[in-house]
């Protein structure tokens, strides 16, 4: 083509005054882009060129050469007159509508990528008649027309408690694809571009491509067609909207009890002592319009929101059909009794484990609400499984995530007619967690668990897809309802977090890099012995943690100091002689016993509570503390990070960092939280250039592995052996 293109530029004529040769036939241009398209490997080669004659003859590059250009056709000579203007306006066009193409003098592209080529390849296509596209002989690629929404034909009807979904797709040249084919297409093709058997090439729109997906990794193929779980139908809804469906009667039932849903406003009882703030209020109405529907819910509002007194508004309108059963931590089990008493008198609460269990159980009826912990749960589960309950609420339900568990075994015996789990994190380190609370409301809507990890939880941890991440989203958006603090509650007051960074001593980190190189060492020699070193490396990485808050925590007679008790009695001092209060946390029993040492030392009035605390003295002690005795509240992370209200203080301490600062900030919403006047700060105090530094960076990647499903960020992964290693490792360079 170069050949031609050199020999015709050398024929052309070309004069200043526009003259022209006497024996040659004037002719019209032609000005059209002719598309030279060679397939090359799994790419194209693409070179545009303009051809001025119709019959044939030389090949010029667009608006470039002579403009009076002679060529010799059939025997005759033949002369025309370029319009550069007119080729340089299709030049526009075809750039612009083949975005893909960088600009290129020479107007010749290679395309290697092959998804890239063939959108190429559809937008040339799709240029008009202003641009003629040409193939060598035999080796045309044959790529369909864009088949939209209108091409998919389906027919979605009730199979007990699954909707099926079967049907095919039809492309323009008359070609239909069944469910089976279109399935089998799909999988041999991450793109919207589906390679036929003969080399014919079906182009799909990508919202169609989507929504394909979707339906493929929603449902599950079965037979002829994919079936999904009854309580998906808005997502399948979601998916077919715009295709050509064929609904059975029990299909088009469901989406009309989905729109009655919508439009149901269900009336907050007159019997709650207490008005329900705005968000509240639709907080009830939502988990009242899936009672009704027949689904379970996940209320994941933030901590300190009010999810108690919204779960006793939704109790209170079931009352009268039956029995309620709350399941709750130890530790808030005496804050549901008491919160039931004050805003839901009408209602008869027990609290289980105290006098005939059985009788208590057997003669629950309507108004009779029975508060149960987790404890009592996994020892009494068959008892408490024999009763059909109408309403189920589990609390805290992080308390059930793990379903390897008794209690988790436990709680998904039990039989309720709507059950209701109330988290402020549904997700603390990885999606089984998800799954197992879903297992536990809505049962075989997220599959097995083998299943779901095939399908959403090792593409979105591991791969961070986030195609998959948004569908696992759009499946269980109805069923979550997560309002943020910062997002409904205007008048809280500003909540500070300060992260103090401790410079350890030089014994202190000499002693500290002594135990990060016998940890390498320990863990060296457990994987040659056992293979699977996973045990021996958390175990290690325990050990560390310990030495950053004190030496002593690891070396019972050590008479080494700590930097960070120093810097903490440094803060405590500035605080107290401000007249502030505050909330001091550790996950370290013994830390919080060093940290008593130091302040009845100091003569500092303080609280405490730690798992052993029982019920009783918990509740003294946080009276006491809000009627303002003592200046600080010493509190072990696990067993005071929920059901506390202790709005008497303004600061919170960290003497640690968790792993996940979910937890963390239940425990600051300890102080921040609704009836909090005051601005809340919160002090992390890390060992600078440890373990707990590599902790606090871990976060932000924890935050998001929630926040991808319930605020749409981007979701982090799970922590392997391999990562834990990777943090000793990082700290000795």
């Amino acid at each position: 083509i170069d050949s031609i293109a050199s020999i015709a530029s050398m024929l052309t004529v070309q004069s200043d005054i526009g003259g022209s040769s006497n024996f040659a036939i004037e002719v019209p241009t032609d000005s059209r882009l002719h598309i030279h398209l060679q397939p090359i490997g799994q790419g194209i080669q693409i070179e545009v060129f303009v051809q001025p004659f119709l019959d044939g003859g030389p090949l010029y590059k667009p608006a470039a050469g002579g403009v009076t250009v002679l060529a010799e056709i059939d025997g005759k000579q033949l002369q025309t007159a370029r319009d550069f203007d007119q080729e340089n306006a299709y030049v526009q066009t075809f750039m612009e509508t083949c975005h893909e193409l960088p600009p290129n003098p020479h107007f010749k592209w290679f395309l290697d990528d092959p998804e890239t080529a063939l959108e190429t390849l559809l937008h040339c296509q799709a240029l008009g008649e202003f641009a003629v596209l040409e193939w060598p002989k035999g080796k045309k690629i044959r790529l369909s027309a864009e088949v939209g929404l209108g091409q998919a034909r389906f027919s979605v009807r009730k199979e007990r408690d699954w909707f099926s979904v079967d049907g095919d797709l039809v492309v323009d040249d008359g070609q239909v694809f069944n469910m089976q084919s279109l399935i089998q297409l799909l999988g041999n093709s991450s793109g919207r571009f589906l390679q036929l058997e003969d080399g014919q090439i079906i182009a799909l729109t990508r919202e169609l491509r989507q929504r394909l997906d979707d339906l493929t990794g929603l449902g599950e193929a079965q037979g002829d067609g994919i079936r999904f779980h009854a309580l998906a139908a808005p997502a399948l809804d979601d998916i077919t909207e715009g295709m050509d469906i064929t609904a059975s009667q029990s299909w088009t039932d469901q989406l009309k009890r989905l729109d009655e849903l919508s439009d149901l406003d269900p009336k907050v009882p007159s019997t709650l002592q207490g008005e329900l703030r705005d968000y509240q209020r639709e907080g009830f109405r939502w988990m009242a319009r899936l009672a009704h529907w027949g689904a379970g819910a996940c209320l994941a509002d933030d901590m300190g929101l009010g999810k108690t007194v919204q779960s006793l508004a939704l109790i209170l309108s079931r009352a009268p059909n039956g029995p309620t059963l709350i399941l709750a931590p130890t530790s808030v089990c005496i804050n549901w009794l008491e919160e039931v008493q004050r805003f839901a008198p009408t209602l008869n609460v027990q609290h289980f484990g105290y006098g005939d269990r059985q009788a208590m159980i057997d003669n629950a009826d309507a108004f009779d609400l029975i508060v149960c912990s987790y404890g009592l749960l996994q020892t009494e589960g068959e008892r408490l499984a024999q009763k059909r309950w109408h309403t189920l609420v589990a609390d805290e339900a992080q308390a059930i995530k793990n379903a390897l568990t008794k209690r988790s075994k436990a709680a998904m015996a039990l039989q309720a007619d709507f059950k209701l789990v109330t988290t402020g994190t549904p997700i603390e380190n990885h999606l089984g967690e998800l799954w197992n609370l879903f297992n536990f409301i809505n049962p075989g809507l997220l599959g097995s668990l083998n299943k779901f990890n095939e399908r959403y939880a090792n593409a979105i941890e591991n791969g961070h897809d986030h195609a998959v991440q948004q569908r696992l989203k759009k499946l269980l958006r109805p069923f979550i309802l997560r309002r943020l603090k910062n997002d409904v509650l205007t008048e809280l007051p500003p909540r500070t977090e300060v992260t103090l960074h401790i410079e350890l001593s030089s014994e202190e980190r000499a002693f500290y890099e002594a135990l990060r190189r016998n940890a390498m060492q320990a863990i060296a020699d457990a994987t040659r012995q056992q293979g699977n070193p996973q045990l021996k490396v958390l175990a290690e990485i325990m050990k560390l943690r310990r030495a950053c808050c004190h030496p002593r925590l690891v070396l019972d007679e050590s008479t080494m100091g700590s930097a960070k008790l120093q810097a903490f009695e440094e803060l405590v001092d500035e605080l107290l002689e401000n007249r502030h209060k505050a909330l001091v946390f550790s996950q370290f029993v013994g830390h919080l016993s060093l940290i008593r040492e130091l302040l009845d030392k100091k003569g500092i009035t303080y609280h405490y509570l730690d798992g052993s605390t029982p019920v009783p003295d918990r509740k003294k002690a946080m009276n006491a503390f809000q009627a303002g005795d003592g200046d600080l509240f010493l509190i072990s992370l696990k067993a005071g990070g929920t059901g506390l209200n202790l709005t008497a203080a303004d600061y919170v301490i960290h003497m640690d960092p968790w792993w996940n600062p979910a937890v963390e900030d239940q425990a600051s919403d300890r102080a921040h939280r609704m009836g909090q006047k005051r601005p809340v700060t919160i002090y992390r105090l890390v060992a600078k250039d440890t373990i707990e530094d590599k902790i606090v960076e871990l976060h932000k990647h924890k935050r998001d592995l929630a926040n991808s499903l319930l605020e749409g960020g981007e979701a982090g992964g799970k922590m392997t052996v391999e990562d834990m290693m990777a943090l000793l490792n990082e700290l000795g360079e």
